[in-house]
């Protein structure tokens, strides 16, 4: 996945928005205001933490050693960085930002998921 690639694909989802409140190069996107991805697209190699069920993280770590390890500056039990430069295949990557969006948007109030489920 190319940087370009992975930052169209975070905007993509409904209501997200990409800011920079650290530093210029550190990409930050949220939906709402509740991060989802972090990352900094001109690294190499280009990686980007996602947010996790804990079981799940777990369970990709192991399958994928040296490639999905606990989130970087993150909570490591609900955060995993990934390694999102090819060796892992575009469609798990997508998958994995997916997910990550889906778990923040479960979280947000119920007001917050209901406006985001209209047009």
């Amino acid at each position: 996945m190319t940087p370009q690639e992975l930052r169209a694909l975070c905007l993509s989802f409904n209501a997200t928005v990409e800011d920079f409140p650290f530093n210029p190069e550190t990409s930050v996107f949220k939906v709402l205001g509740k991060l989802f991805a972090l990352t900094n697209l001109d690294a190499r190699p280009l990686t980007v933490n996602l947010k996790c069920d804990p079981e799940d993280a777990v369970r990709l770590r192991e399958e994928h050693p040296g490639l999905i390890v606990p989130g970087w500056h993150m909570n490591k039990r609900h955060w995993n960085t990934v390694t999102a430069d090819g060796e892992l295949p575009d469609r798990l990557v997508r998958e994995l930002v997916e997910d990550s969006y889906d778990l923040v948007v479960a979280g947000l109030p119920r007001a917050d998921r209901l406006r985001l489920d209209r047009p």
